[in-house]
């Protein structure tokens, strides 16, 4: 298997702990795997992004521009800005929650994320997903992004199979969380399947 996936969010999202999920599946089912992640200044609230690249012949962590399969992204500005690195025939899965920025409390422009998701629909095949709505059930849409790894996995486009995402989630999330984890990978599969 030949497959690029970029993640993306701002700090605090949880999008480095989804990409050690999904590399280490993918490495638990035989595959070689490079990944890596640009994090600037994510604790004040920053850019974070996630490279992961499955496949034999493969010379560097980072996707090149026009390469990604597929976005995974927890915040609709963040989708747009990393735009670029993904493949014309790519998917971005989308979180229409926005996270507005420190700025937006000294002038408020009114960012609210629809603009952002209204321009990745017309540049790309998006999966739209609203974090809170998702999230719901489990109290808090802090699992959004376990439960977005339900929505790939059911999508069918990563090519891992959800119970080796499981198996990774048991491993490599804290013992007290694994239980909350677990059912939001499956709410994510349920979400995606509607």
């Amino acid at each position: 298997m030949k497959k690029d996936v970029l993640l993306c969010g701002v700090g605090g999202q949880g999008t480095v702990l989804a990409s050690k999920l999904i590399a280490a599946a993918a490495m638990a089912e035989g595959n070689t795997v490079h990944s890596a992640e640009t994090i600037g200044m994510a604790q004040r609230g920053g850019s974070v992004t996630s490279h992961i690249r499955i496949g034999e012949e493969i010379g560097s962590p980072l996707i090149p521009f026009g390469q990604a399969d597929i976005m995974i992204a927890f915040e609709p500005a963040e989708a747009v800005r990393n735009l670029g690195y993904l493949k014309p025939d790519g998917i971005v899965i989308v979180n229409t929650v926005p996270v507005r920025p420190t700025t937006e409390s000294l002038h408020p422009t009114g960012y609210d994320g629809v603009e952002m998701v209204e321009y990745l629909k017309k540049k790309a095949t998006c999966i739209t997903v609203n974090a809170n709505e998702l999230c719901a059930p489990l109290g808090s849409s802090k699992f959004f992004n376990v439960a977005v790894l339900g929505v790939l996995a059911a999508s069918g486009r990563l090519d891992i199979d959800g119970e080796t995402v499981k198996k990774e989630i048991m491993k490599r999330v804290p013992e007290r969380f694994v239980e909350s984890n677990l059912k939001a990978f499956e709410i994510g599969g349920t979400y995606a399947c509607n």
